[in-house]
């Protein structure tokens, strides 16, 4: 059960992006990670992506102590948004240079998102000099969204609450809540929310839940985890131990520039967390050899991303103990 390996700080979970509506990417992450060990998926809240990682694991031969969890925002979360390249673009390619999913296109007149694969990182925003860019959030409706992705048999639904708008996040939760009964998570980070607000916000979105039968996923800083060092991982160490001292009724999930440090950051800091989501840089690390066409045929190539994949499962894991 998912709730055992939370219990017993065993929980990888492998972010394949909220955002990611790549099928034949996320069959190919889940089927590699799923290999080295990770048992748990984050995923596109969408039946093919939920059928794509179905695949991955029956790929892998793997099912048994593997969980799916779906992902949602509120607007202006950037786990659902995608961006936008306007008139004005100059085709100067600094955006298609930086992104990291290979999300923007060239065309005839100007670079073109490819919206199955752009995850909201922002990246292309910061770097373009001509501000020809700009992200739109994809409103979906929970109550339409989630009930077919329920009936497919997923493990868990988990809420971004990236935002402000209070009401919203209690709309949604409620929504959420009254529509499904298994574990649930919240992705929060503290980029407008101080600690008290934060805390507050948590408390009350627990308030309506038995007791650790939810995920805190601490997003130290949301899609940033590129570098494989310390400070790289430090705000999500730090986002984690807010919530230790709270002492909630709830698991806590390191996330948001997580990379091979970060469980090694929080045993030096006493951090006591029940297990690490980690996406930028896992995708990363292996993309060389995931976006090969042959990746599921040469054997030599799936073997060299499988041996990465294992080494960064193996050391996070290691310091859960």
């Amino acid at each position: 059960m998912l709730i055992d390996l939370l219990k017993e700080k065993r929980c990888f979970k492998l972010v394949c992006a909220a955002g990611n509506e790549d099928e034949i990417e996320v069959e190919k992450l889940v089927a590699l990670y799923s290999l080295a060990g990770c048992n748990f998926f984050d995923l596109n809240a969408s039946p093919n992506i939920i059928d794509a990682a179905k695949r991955g694991l029956k790929r892998a031969g793997i099912s048994e102590e593997r969980y799916l969890c779906c992902s949602v925002g509120i607007k202006g979360d950037p786990h659902i948004s995608k961006a936008y390249i306007n008139e004005t673009c100059k085709k100067c390619g600094k955006c298609s240079n930086i992104c990291p999913q290979n999300a923007i296109i060239e065309n005839p007149s100007a670079y073109k998102v490819n919206r199955k694969r752009c995850i909201g990182c922002g990246k292309c925003i910061d770097i373009c000099p001509h501000k020809a860019i700009s992200t739109v959030t994809e409103h979906r409706d929970l109550k339409e969204i989630l009930p077919p992705l329920i009936e497919k048999g997923i493990d868990c639904i988990e809420l971004h609450t990236q935002s402000s708008d209070e009401y919203e996040i209690e709309e949604k939760w409620k929504d959420i809540n009254n529509l499904y009964d298994g574990v649930l998570s919240i992705c929060t980070d503290r980029y407008k929310a101080g600690n008290e607000v934060l805390i507050k916000r948590i408390s009350k979105m627990l308030s309506k839940r038995s007791p650790y039968s939810t995920i805190i996923q601490a997003d130290g800083a949301p899609m940033s985890g590129e570098a494989d060092d310390y400070k790289t991982t430090l705000q999500t160490v730090a986002t984690a131990e807010i919530f230790q001292n709270a002492n909630l009724p709830a698991y806590i999930l390191l996330s948001g520039g997580t990379n091979s440090k970060s469980t090694e950051l929080a045993k030096l800091c006493n951090v006591e967390i029940n297990g690490v989501a980690i996406g930028t840089y896992a995708r990363k690390i292996v993309k060389q050899f995931t976006q090969r066409d042959d990746f599921f045929y040469n054997k030599e190539v799936f073997e060299n991303a499988l041996s990465i994949a294992k080494n960064l499962v193996n050391i996070s894991l290691e310091n859960l103990k």
